[in-house]
């Protein structure tokens, strides 16, 4: 190794002359001419003589220009620099401070106050439990995310159409047949907290617990008084209250307002079957109702006749030999009002006396009166 350069040298001005003539490494600690010591080549890890020290990189040197000059907008280093690319402020002085005031600003004032409208109801929680129950107008409340606020519609009527679309909805009778049923829910939000917090899907289960209701309800009703429409009232009035009592037993904080039937017929596959059946039931009431007027008048009669019967007794109590004659002298005349023939009682002779023919014959020789003159006369 004598007479070769190290490439460890102190130094980056040495050559193969600068070697000790003994053969040691020059920059090892001998001294050259003038006492000074021998420099060998530079050190490649080390710096260039004069430069400054080396430091590890930062976040401010990503928006250093390149010719290392100071970043656009000034305003020195750290988070007083400012944002790259604004300008600078009257005196020097940076916008951040101005911009990160602004947004505060607008996080309070989204984040604390809140609007509640007048059919409106809000909840509030902290860190997701809830804490209390606001009404309409302004309220405030801890900036999110220590508190927030979840405004929800309590006063305006939810319906629910069951079902949604036009599909068949079969149901059995109290008298073992299927009708096919549609209607109408109404309801409204009574209690926002449990609304919110006690069941996972409180629409949902509204519609879940009406066609229960509905099912057990139209089980005791018969056929004809659920298409009739005599049942009707009565339906929606009992799935209404099975409703209420169910989901308050959930505790839904839901209030059922009112249940409308909306179509009741019979299946499709029976329809043709079920109008005959109907046909022949509006004639059997038609006959009925034509025998019921027939006894009616029967009875009338009977009833009228019964009465004078009554009055002619009244009247036999109190003169029972004239009443009696009476009443043969009307029955006689009643019988041969229309009799052709007369017999007449005499001396053991019975004379025929034809009174009817003789009668008709005078009718008959009488002229007719002269007809009435008309039109232009």
């Amino acid at each position: 190794m004598a007479g070769r350069k190290s490439p460890w040298g102190g130094g980056d001005k040495g050559g193969p002359e600068d070697s000790g003539a003994d053969g040691e490494t020059p920059g090892s600690g001998s001294e050259g001419e003038g006492g000074e010591p021998a420099r060998g080549p530079r050190n490649p890890w080390l710096p260039p003589e004069g430069a400054p020290p080396r430091r590890s990189a930062n976040l401010e040197d990503l928006f250093r220009p390149k010719g290392g000059g100071p970043r656009p907008g000034g305003g020195g280093g750290g988070l007083g620099g400012g944002f790259p690319g604004l300008p600078q402020r009257p005196g020097g002085k940076s916008w951040t401070s101005i911009i990160l005031g602004g947004i505060v600003v607008l996080w309070l004032f989204f984040s604390v106050g809140h609007m509640v409208g007048p059919k409106e109801q809000g909840i509030v929680t902290t860190f997701g439990s809830y804490s209390h129950t606001i009404g309409p107008g302004v309220s405030l409340t801890l900036p999110w995310p220590l508190q927030s606020v979840d405004v929800t519609d309590v006063t305006s009527i939810r319906r629910n159409s069951i079902p949604e679309d036009d599909s068949e909805k079969l149901m059995l009778t109290s008298d073992k047949n299927l009708v096919d049923l549609s209607y109408l829910v109404r309801w409204t939000i009574k209690d926002l907290k449990l609304y919110k917090f006690r069941l996972d899907d409180p629409e949902n289960t509204v519609k879940e617990v009406a066609e229960a209701a509905m099912r057990a309800t139209v089980a005791e009703v018969a056929l004809n008084d659920v298409i009739g429409g005599r049942g009707r009232g009565m339906i929606e009035q009992n799935v209404r209250a099975r409703m209420q009592a169910v989901l308050d037993a959930y505790k839904a904080g839901v209030l059922i307002q009112g249940v409308e039937l909306k179509k009741t017929d019979p299946p499709a596959k029976v329809v043709t079957a079920f109008q005959n059946v109907n046909v022949a039931q509006q004639q059997a009431e038609k006959y009925q109702a034509d025998a019921r007027a027939w006894a009616g008048q029967v009875l009338a009669i009977a009833q009228g006749e019964a009465a004078a019967f009554d009055k002619v007794y009244a009247q036999y109590k109190l003169a029972p030999e004239v009443t009696r004659r009476r009443i043969y002298y009307e029955t006689m005349e009643r019988v041969l009002r229309n009799n052709d023939k007369v017999v007449v009682e005499s001396g053991g002779v019975t004379p025929y006396l034809p009174l009817p023919e003789v009668r008709r014959k005078a009718t008959a020789s009488e002229p007719a009166p002269a007809a009435t003159a008309t039109g232009g006369q």
